[in-house]
């Protein structure tokens, strides 16, 4: 263990150099104290251990202890990441963060393996196979979950309301988002189902917009935005100034005052004011809650169904010296009315419980759809 006892000296060379305050001298001490711990699990720890996968874990350890969404990506992680980002992949279909040590289920993505199974929005994964998800990191969960096209999964599930955990059985597929549905219901209502924000949301959205007005009977506008997770921020403002004239949409508040930022919608409404309802649920998440949040404080829309997630953080990929990153919390979302997502979520205007499992155009079982309609049709 020379490296260790020679980084030691580094970190206590540095502290009596420098002319430290009480606080630097916590630091170096907990650094000092680190170097100890390592040294003693790699002699007297009953199995042989990776000390490459150790720090790993250590560094994720410190990300994932300052909020569910920072985390450390090694670069094979990254990499894998990049692939996926490219909106076809293998997998189950679901957006997970980290809760209490165990995997949280944020959305599951329409018509994928996960949502067809079964799995919603607040489900927490502790079991992945055979493996307990206790103790693992996020990305170690998520490369449990990553295999073959083809090739299943078992995974044991606990949700609330239910006393007993869940066992889903999902073959991994190839995901292909597809990010936008429309149809017109009941001859006058034109109906969007949005399923995430990603390049080309915004251009699908105008595209579908358009076409449902050229029906002369068309009056108003379903917007679904339920069990979507959310994605880019430049598509959740460009989404919201479409139904906007004028007025704040989102801004952002870091760290430094510099770095705040506002964005604001630009004259215009592509509906032409036709009457707008948005619905949300628990699997609304960031992107979805902007421009749930947005409508709702400018009195644009009525926003219906639950209580939406409450993801309001902005992260940053900072790029590391190793090729790897860290996913970084730099800033919050604030709605125009100057209420932060974060933890509380978008509260709908009108309360619906959800019971359907899946959200097809107009099915009976549809709550929250059905009563939109209703609504809408007086």
């Amino acid at each position: 263990m020379k490296i260790i006892k020679y980084y030691s000296i580094i970190f206590l060379s540095f502290f009596y150099l420098s002319s430290a305050n009480s606080s630097d001298v916590d630091i170096y001490k907990k650094i000092d104290l680190f170097g100890e711990v390592l040294e003693k699990i790699n002699r007297e720890y009953i199995d042989e251990i990776n000390q490459s996968e150790s720090m790993d874990s250590a560094i994720n350890g410190l990300l994932q202890s300052l909020d569910p969404y920072s985390s450390y990506m090694s670069p094979e992680i990254l990499e894998e990441m990049q692939t996926e980002t490219s909106g076809e992949f293998g997998g189950l279909g679901i957006e997970v963060s980290m809760e209490a040590g165990v995997v949280k289920v944020i959305s599951p993505i329409d018509d994928t393996p996960a949502s067809k199974a079964g799995l919603k929005a607040g489900d927490y994964i502790v079991k992945i196979n055979d493996t307990q998800v206790q103790g693992k990191s996020l990305s170690e969960a998520v490369d449990l979950m990553r295999g073959p096209v083809g090739s299943s999964i078992e995974l044991t599930v606990r949700r609330r309301g239910e006393k007993k955990a869940l066992t889903f059985n999902i073959t991994r597929e190839i995901i292909e988002i597809q990010s936008v549905k429309s149809e017109l219901l009941e001859e006058n209502i034109g109906y969007i189902r949005l399923t995430s924000f990603n390049e080309n949301s915004g251009d699908q959205i105008e595209k579908q917009i358009k076409k449902l007005k050229k029906n002369k009977n068309l009056n108003s506008f379903i917007l679904d935005l339920r069990n979507n997770p959310g994605g880019l921020l430049n598509q959740a403002i460009r989404i919201s100034d479409f139904f906007l004239e004028d007025g704040e949409i989102v801004s952002t508040k870091s760290r430094k005052k510099s770095d705040n930022r506002k964005w604001f919608a630009k004259k215009g409404d592509i509906t032409d004011g036709k009457t707008l309802l948005v619905l949300i649920n628990y699997g609304s998440a960031s992107a979805s809650e902007i421009v749930a949040g947005a409508l709702k404080d400018h009195k644009r829309a009525i926003v219906l169904g639950e209580n939406s997630y409450g993801k309001g953080s902005v992260q940053s990929i900072i790029p590391l010296k190793n090729r790897g990153a860290i996913r970084l919390t730099v800033a919050k979302y604030y709605l125009p009315s100057g209420k932060s997502i974060s933890e509380v979520g978008v509260r709908p205007d009108i309360e619906v419980n959800e019971e359907g499992d899946n959200f097809k155009i107009r099915t009976d079982t549809d709550n929250q759809l059905n009563y939109a309609i209703k609504l809408l049709n007086g």
